[in-house]
């Protein structure tokens, strides 16, 4: 796949249009990007005690992701040594002591240790660490379980806390927010008939935020100009003068977070961490996406609301500061199921353009070609 030419001093251009749909595209983006990177999986949270689990798709490959007997978090292919099984059919639950094939019954620890199957006794040249779960890397960040598929995976530091430091000018910027400690307050999963990078894209360019985003350009004005100030280094849109929170009628939110100083108050930050990860920032809540591409042309997002654990459990009503994001993750995924069907067409062959205030997207388009540089898909 070859680097893209500017057009003109105005125009860049797209990634050509059957990058969004061609499967073997598609495939590629899986090897290279989804099962070598780090991948915001599960929230910690959402494995309370030891044998919790829950699976998650990365790229081809289902994975656990579990808490052993001392509450470690740990990860695995989901697939049972012996021939293959698919260990855990469901997208969650919780193992009392093992995981066991439902085929021939393999039985693993939640260290991933072969313990039993039948008539092993039997066969003591079976290495029961050998014939164990192949574990997969684990870190926990933001309050959230991130995994590598990669032999060699990737740094973490350069990757995911370098996003951070690259967005708000210091990677300590985020710790105000305290992410690791909020609660969740809601949680929304949205099936979306697109392919994962009109979602990025979308997310970092506010060009449409006037045409589709009313509610949000309410609450944050010099979106409605149409400039991706989300991306200036440090910069923080600002809140409208007679807003008084990030609410869907400018409303006053909930409790802010002690840690959000003078610098960050009022104001709304954006991050995107490749390759799957939206990070929002306001005062008294944190809303992170991740996305998770299923197929060329179908991603399922889940969107977490953040809070204090205060606000949750005196059970608050959220419905004004959901609402807000609910109202733009709706109109972006309308809008980018919109554009998914024309990617195909013979008029998008070559793609499209962006125009100057889209034309960091480039910088993305760029980092998807190194990434498959040297894939023939043609």
């Amino acid at each position: 796949m070859n680097p893209l030419a500017r057009i003109s001093e105005s125009l860049i251009p797209t990634l050509p249009g059957r990058t969004y749909v061609d499967p073997a595209v598609f495939t590629a983006e899986q090897d290279r990007i989804f099962e070598r990177m780090w991948f915001c999986a599960v929230r910690a949270d959402d494995l309370a005690g030891p044998g919790a689990w829950r699976t998650v798709q990365i790229g081809r490959e289902s994975v656990i992701v579990t808490r052993n007997r001392k509450l470690e978090l740990r990860a695995y292919y989901n697939i049972c040594r012996h021939r293959g099984v698919k260990l855990c059919l469901e997208e969650s639950g919780r193992a009392n002591r093992a995981f066991q094939c439902p085929y021939h019954a393999w039985t693993y620890d939640l260290d991933g240790k072969l313990i039993a199957a039948p008539n092993l006794t039997k066969m003591p040249d079976v290495d029961r660490h050998v014939y164990g779960l192949v574990h997969v890397a684990v870190r926990e960040y933001l309050g959230y379980v991130w995994l590598c598929l990669a032999d060699e995976p990737p740094s973490f530091e350069d990757d995911v806390v370098g996003a951070i430091e690259e967005r708000l000018g210091d990677a300590h910027a985020i710790d105000g927010y305290d992410v690791a400690h909020l609660t969740l307050g809601r949680r929304i999963v949205y099936d979306v008939k697109a392919n994962w990078k009109l979602i990025i894209e979308n997310f970092m360019e506010c060009y449409h935020c006037a045409t589709i985003h009313p509610e949000l350009t309410e609450v944050l004005p010099e979106f409605a100009d149409g400039l991706a100030a989300q991306y200036f280094v440090g910069h923080g849109a600002e809140f409208g003068g007679d807003v008084a929170g990030f609410t869907v009628d400018g409303s006053a939110g909930v409790d802010k977070l002690p840690g959000v100083d003078e610098d960050h108050d009022r104001r709304y930050y954006a991050v995107t961490i490749k390759p799957t990860v939206f990070v929002n920032l306001v005062p008294d809540h944190v809303i992170i996406h991740r996305m998770f591409p299923l197929a060329v042309d179908r991603t399922v997002v889940e969107c977490d609301w953040l809070y204090l654990p205060s606000v949750v459990e005196s059970g608050t009503d959220l419905t004004a500061s959901v609402e807000l994001f609910h109202r733009v993750n709706q109109q972006d995924f309308d809008a980018c199921e919109r554009c998914q069907p024309a990617m195909g067409s013979r008029i998008y062959a070559d793609g499209g353009v962006l125009v100057p205030s889209e034309h960091h997207i480039g910088a993305f388009h760029d980092w998807v070609l190194a990434r498959l540089a040297d894939v023939e898909t043609a």
